[in-house]
């Protein structure tokens, strides 16, 4: 059987490997499109700078058996000295957990970081940050595993480490242009909400680091049945951050009127953090609460980081990891089964939780503050005004757009290819063409033009309405509408929304026969909903209508 564990350790660790691509997504869907190329580099470097720092410095650090005074261990180079007797299943699922507390502090960082900076500061936390503190968790000769400090999956040793470092990172750039106003003495004003650009890939990424992080806590099982067991652990894993969504669910629709999707989002992921460092030692009832607290948590931190501390959190990291990596750990203190303060154990196992949580925070926040402080100095840390406002994709990658293939060129026929004609339109002769009518028959009639603005989901149901009351004839062009409607205020993330821009359809009709009240009553039926973006009407007067095809003027223009 221990090689069928063993198997599945090494499954575990490509299944933790593969929660990078859910927090690409992730972070990429709740930045805007224009940085979705940087926020995907910095993901994937997270990855492939942490691989040979780990293996020439980290992966000894942590887990050497020469461990110095329980904080340790000797740098050694096992991996090249001595390779064929190397523990590898250790090897390569540290380095995969190694990469997660690493790419976390992407997304607080983002829309606003110099590339390079970042890749420094990868470098570090994998090469010396990580490795040091997850040692005194992990390696049996750490001096937190030998007080009996629990964190069975790294709520501490990862998501305590991510979010410190989030944390900080973000303090140490400031705000992303327009976030805030200022008044002149600098204190903010106003806070302003700068929407994801794809919920769905948010969504995606959730999905994936859901999936995945039944390896990242079942991975270390080695029995199916009993508390700790993969069963029980999978259990654990599941309850918890679906309680947390229910819960972030229901306080975002109490609170602000409507279920906050990305809020939810983030709370399945603060569930799921909170229940990996006691997803071996809970049962069902203390998984519930716990995900139920992270649940809240999430909320109220990302809201009074944004509402309060005026911290630019563009994707809840801090509130995610961060809190919900503490509430984890000293949650293990509370509800575990054999030693839990709910459950008869007393204070003692509780209280070794929050000094090693502690301990934890402490150690990062020191590391980041002196590795923030001399990237900042030495090689600067936040992009220049320009690279942001235009895009980090364009000014620190050369592209113009990750979705390039979706930026379609006019097309335009020029008529130079040696008599290739358009089908269906080509020239008609003379003796063919309809005579020319110059004369109108009603040269009293009135001419009156109907410009209709809305979403763009609305249109079938306009052209409907407009042929029924006998409108025949309409041009239609895609727009990019911009605005707010006052008195009607939207959230995101418990923040208003304001002006922003969203694609809609502009719809240009002509009338005369047809009475111009008849249109927009008609208009108003189908596009009425009562939420911001049912559209605009704009009625003008016209002074003649000319049909290019037959020369006719005025009423008959207008007939087919």
């Amino acid at each position: 059987m221990s090689e069928v564990w063993g198997v599945w350790y090494l499954i575990g660790a490509a299944l933790v490997f593969f929660m990078q691509c859910g927090f690409a997504m992730v972070e990429t869907g709740f930045t805007r499109a224009k940085n979705a190329g940087n926020i995907i580099m910095k993901n994937l470097m997270d990855f492939c700078i942490g691989t040979p720092c780990f293996m020439l410095l980290g992966f000894a650090l942590m887990m050497s058996e020469n461990y110095f005074f329980g904080v340790i261990g000797k740098p050694n180079m096992q991996l090249f000295t001595n390779f064929a007797e190397l523990d590898w299943s250790s090897f390569v699922f540290n380095l995969v957990f190694c990469a997660t507390a690493a790419t976390i502090v992407s997304g607080a960082m983002a829309e606003r970081t110099k590339f390079s900076s970042y890749c420094i500061y990868s470098a570090v936390i994998s090469a010396l940050v990580y490795p040091i503190e997850a040692g005194w968790i992990w390696n049996s000769n750490g001096w937190l595993a030998q007080l009996g400090f629990v964190d069975f999956a790294g709520s501490a040793a990862i998501h305590s480490v991510g979010g410190t470092a989030a944390l900080l990172g973000a303090m140490f750039l400031g705000a992303r242009i327009g976030k805030y106003d200022y008044d002149k003495s600098g204190n903010v004003t106003k806070v302003h909400a700068i929407p994801g650009h794809s919920l769905t890939l948010g969504a995606l990424g959730t999905f994936i680091l859901w999936f995945g992080w039944y390896g990242f806590n079942g991975a270390a099982c080695t029995q199916m049945l009993g508390v700790g067991g993969l069963a029980a652990v999978f259990t654990t894993t599941t309850i918890a951050p679906a309680l947390a969504c229910i819960t972030t669910m229901l306080f975002t629709w109490v609170k602000n009127g409507k279920p906050d999707v990305s809020m939810t989002l983030n709370a399945s992921l603060a569930g799921l953090v909170a229940i990996t460092a006691p997803c071996a030692t809970v049962d069902a009832l203390g998984a519930s609460i716990i995900g139920i607290v992270a649940g809240f948590l999430v909320v109220i931190v990302v809201e009074f980081l944004d509402l309060k501390l005026h911290i630019d959190d563009p994707v809840g990291a801090v509130g995610v990891h961060f809190a919900n990596g503490i509430w984890g750990t000293i949650a293990d203190g509370l509800f575990n089964v054999e030693s839990g303060l709910f459950y008869g154990g007393g204070v003692s196992h509780l209280l070794i939780q929050i000094l090693g949580e502690a301990s934890v925070v402490v150690w990062t926040a020191l590391c980041m503050l002196i590795t923030f402080s001399l990237i900042k100095k030495f090689h600067g840390l936040r992009a220049s005004r320009e690279e942001e406002v235009v895009g980090l994709d364009k000014l620190e990658h050369g592209i113009e757009s990750a979705y390039s293939g979706f930026a379609f060129a006019p097309q335009v026929m020029t008529g130079t290819d040696g008599g290739a004609k358009e089908a269906n339109s080509g020239e008609v002769s003379i003796e063919k063409s309809i005579p020319v009518a110059k004369a109108t028959s009603r040269p009293d009639a009135k001419f009156h033009m109907v410009t209709i603005i809305t979403r763009r989901s609305k249109f079938e149901e306009l052209k409907t309405a407009m042929n029924d009351i006998k409108i025949t004839g309409m041009t239609v062009t895609n727009v990019m509408g911009c605005g707010v409607q006052h008195g009607s205020t939207q959230m995101y993330r418990g923040v208003p929304v304001e002006m922003t821009v969203l694609p809609k359809i502009k719809v240009d009709i002509v009338v005369s026969e047809v009475p111009v009240d008849l249109v927009v009553m008609a208009a108003k039926e189908v596009l009425y909903t009562g939420n911001i973006g049912d559209g605009k009407i704009f009625v003008y007067d016209v002074d003649n209508v000319i049909k290019v095809r037959t020369g006719e003027e005025g009423y008959e223009a207008l007939q087919d």
